[in-house]
């Protein structure tokens, strides 16, 4: 037995997920768009929170007003908005098959109440 790695019954192997899984991770740019439905949300203290390079959840929605919805969030769960009707076909296929889907924020701004919220949207591949 030389050079092999033995471990017994018992023994434990201290490691991090995310040191394991990180270099095996890659994040795939798929496309830029925008933040819909902001003048809408009943909570807007959110959007003060927002700043550039922040990541954000994308979450499919049943929605009956668009069959493929998709909520973009905060990492804490707070709606921001939607991905834009035109834009969320494509993406909403992609995670109806089980694929993760991220937003981050490229460009933030605030015009008298407005917020206009551009995101790049990508894919994590593992």
């Amino acid at each position: 037995m030389g050079g092999e790695l033995v471990i017994k019954s018992g023994d434990l192997i201290p490691f991090k997920a995310e040191e394991v899984l990180s270099p095996l991770v890659k994040e795939i740019f798929l496309f830029n768009s925008y933040v819909a439905g902001t003048s809408y949300l009943k909570e807007k203290d959110v959007l003060k929170e927002i700043f550039e390079g922040q990541k954000l959840v994308l979450q499919r929605e049943n929605n009956k007003f668009d069959k493929n919805a998709i909520l973009v969030l905060t990492e804490d769960k707070r709606k921001v908005g939607y991905v834009p009707e035109d834009d969320n076909v494509v993406f909403s296929r992609l995670m109806d098959a089980g694929k993760c889907l991220y937003a981050r924020v490229k460009e933030l701004s605030e015009h008298k109440g407005f917020y206009k919220i551009s995101i790049d949207i990508y894919l994590i591949d593992f």
